[in-house]
């Protein structure tokens, strides 16, 4: 009988499926990662870039097409190493806007991370949402990402939060 199959294609739904897999290999190789860095052709002198990535070696590239695939967005690109290593990384790389908020964050939301990399999910998630409300547009949010970043990843400190423009300019609740 076809129902008496517990491994069939009828019975996806008490086997993990393909999302659990997809948090494991993030949790294990991914990252969520905000930086603010200089650029003198915007009005404050300074951009907020984001990204989800996850990197692996070029024989592995099935996993990221795997990534990419079930997610509908993304690229794959091949990064330049600096080590001994012999084989090309590839990233699988998401920065659009539009699919974090609309594909990425809702993924993670209802399939959440179990190590240490939720929290950096939690505060990308907080930083995409200040922007969402336009507040890297100005001094106040700038700060608020910045501060936002220290926390993440490497916990390494803001270079805006160091700038001569954050030191200067006072705060939305100072002025």
């Amino acid at each position: 009988m076809e129902g008496d199959n517990p491994y069939g294609a009828d019975n996806q739904q008490e086997r993990p499926g393909i999302e659990q897999w997809i948090v494991g290999f993030v949790d294990g190789e991914g990252c969520f990662s905000i930086s603010v860095v200089a650029n003198s052709g915007l009005r404050l002198g300074w951009q907020v870039q984001h990204e989800f990535a996850v990197t692996q070696a070029a024989t592995s590239r099935s996993a990221l097409e795997v990534l990419r695939d079930h997610f509908g967005c993304g690229t794959i690109i091949e990064q330049h190493r600096n080590d001994n290593h012999r084989e090309p990384l590839l990233r699988f790389s998401v920065k659009r806007r539009s699919d974090l908020m609309g594909v990425i964050l809702p993924f993670f939301e209802q399939y959440p991370l179990i190590t240490a990399k939720r929290a950096d999910f939690e505060l990308f998630a907080q930083v995409l949402a200040i922007m969402a409300r336009d507040g890297h547009l100005d001094q106040h949010g700038l700060r608020e990402i910045a501060t936002l970043t220290e926390r993440m990843n490497r916990r390494q400190r803001s270079r805006y939060l160091e700038s001569s423009e954050a030191i200067r300019r006072p705060t939305h609740n100072e002025l």
